[in-house]
């Protein structure tokens, strides 16, 4: 027994000694492997957008009529002050007439009334003159006296209603000027919601005639996942696609974030308990994340589809190895994983590399290889056998 159980033990020994060795030994074939080699890396959240213009206004009626002319439509190019629209003016008109007549009725009775708070003084005066003589009575006095005061009162409720009256008569011009519309900036006009001879009614709200927006310059309106929102940051580099656009690539930097999803519009028919967040807790929470983009060549339109990438790192020509590749290291950071190298002589070796800007495919390789090393990347595909 004695003689048995070393024997034993070397046994154990070698069948380790030869498993090892057959695992760094494997043939190249074996093991599926790439080279490791440079590429351009980059580390970006994609997100969808909508396009449109950074500056527009939408031009409404401020008074009610039926339109008479429409001097735009879409697509043409106005300046600032172009006549747009020339809406009935007869009731306005008429409105205003009935207010110069007023005014000038109510000026007329105030010049009458200053004629008679002359001649209540006058006859004031003459009753002090004639009470120094004792020629009057104290209550003829006391009577000029009040006729004069009362006379200098109608004159400041006649005054009074002339500048109420001229305030209401201002207010009825502006609202004559209304009924035509000038551009309130220069752009295109990108939408006629209104037509000739349509009546508008701006009683209880103002309705929209047409809007017109500079192109020169769009913003980019993008919805971003909540689980990459922390991800982007103002400032931050971005650029987008658009579909048919040959990939050309624009380029910007985000504006603004805002701090809270869109508010979904309550359904047609329903309440404004139907958009409470118990009901939207089964939909995507997205974030508006804006960025502007010149447009001088006008390739961009409004309500073009943006496929967004918002750059959080980039590096060119940097030394790269798949992610497939990767193994977290044991007790490493964050930036510490183990990868297997295949040499030369096919045997396989354990290293730890430190990497830097990653993204799903590619990891930036900082410390631990070199170009042109074979990294395994998992085992040889299997071939079909032959039947």
């Amino acid at each position: 027994m004695r003689r048995i159980v070393p024997l034993l033990l070397l046994a154990l020994l070698s069948v380790s000694v030869g498993a090892g060795y057959l695992w760094h030994r494997q043939p190249a074939s074996a093991v599926e492997s790439v080279a490791v080699g440079r590429t351009h890396i980059e580390s970006s959240v994609t997100a969808l957008g909508t396009l449109q213009p950074r500056r527009y206004v939408d031009v409404g009626a401020q008074v009610s009529g039926q339109i008479l002319r429409l001097h735009v439509q879409p697509g043409d190019v106005v300046e600032k002050g172009r006549l747009l629209v020339e809406i009935d003016p007869s009731v306005q008109r008429a409105t205003v007439d009935a207010g110069r007549a007023s005014l000038a009725g109510l000026r007329a009775q105030l010049a009458e009334q200053r004629a008679k708070h002359r001649l209540a003084e006058q006859q004031q005066a003459r009753q002090r003159r004639m009470a120094a003589d004792g020629a009057t009575r104290e209550e003829d006095v006391q009577a000029a006296e009040a006729e004069l005061a009362s006379a200098a009162a109608r004159i400041d409720n006649l005054s009074a209603q002339i500048a109420q009256t001229q305030a209401t008569l201002q207010a009825d011009e502006a609202r004559l000027g209304y009924t035509r519309i000038f551009a309130p900036m220069e752009g295109t006009v990108v939408s006629v919601e209104a037509r000739e001879g349509q009546t508008l009614n701006a009683t209880y709200q103002t309705p929209n005639v047409l809007r017109i927006a500079d192109l020169s310059s769009m913003t980019v309106w993008s919805e971003v996942s909540e689980a990459d929102v922390r991800r982007v940051k103002p400032g931050m580099p971005v650029y987008f696609t658009t579909l048919g656009a040959d990939q050309r690539r624009w380029q910007g930097k985000v504006r603004q974030l805002l701090p809270a999803p869109p508010t979904p519009a309550p359904k047609a028919g329903g309440s404004e308990s139907s958009s409470t967040p118990q009901a939207a807790a089964s939909k995507v929470v997205v974030y508006t994340a804006l960025f502007d983009v010149d447009n001088a060549d006008g390739e961009l339109m409004p309500q073009m589809t943006a496929q967004v990438a918002f750059v959080e790192a980039a590096v060119k020509d940097a030394l790269s190895v798949p992610v497939s590749a990767l193994v977290p290291a044991q007790g490493g950071g964050a930036d510490r994983f183990a990868v297997r190298v295949l040499r030369p002589d096919g045997t396989l070796d354990a290293r730890e590399v430190r990497v830097g800007v990653r993204n799903r495919v590619s990891a930036q390789v900082l410390e631990g290889l070199e170009a042109g090393e074979r990294i395994v990347t998992g085992p040889a595909p299997r071939k079909a056998a032959t039947p």
